[in-house]
């Protein structure tokens, strides 16, 4: 059997090491453990990772960026 898990670093907690222990109870598994890069996905695209480039630029130049009244959703 083989289960993934996406969680923060900061969720870890015994009651997680004992979950994994009832459902792998008995046998030997292998912990991998990698930080997850968000964006690395839109780098898989060429047509996004270049938007995510412009956007990036657009930010930098403060240019083509749409300002969101917060209060208005209160």
């Amino acid at each position: 059997m083989q289960s993934s898990y996406r969680l923060n670093a900061r969720d870890l907690d015994q009651q997680f090491i004992e979950s994994l222990k009832t459902l792998f109870q008995g046998k030997e598994i292998e912990i991998i453990v990698y930080e997850v890069d968000e964006t690395d996905y839109i780098s898989r695209s060429e047509t996004n990772q270049s938007r995510l480039l412009q956007a990036i630029e657009n930010v930098e130049n403060g240019t083509n960026l749409v300002e969101v009244n917060l209060e208005a959703f209160e």
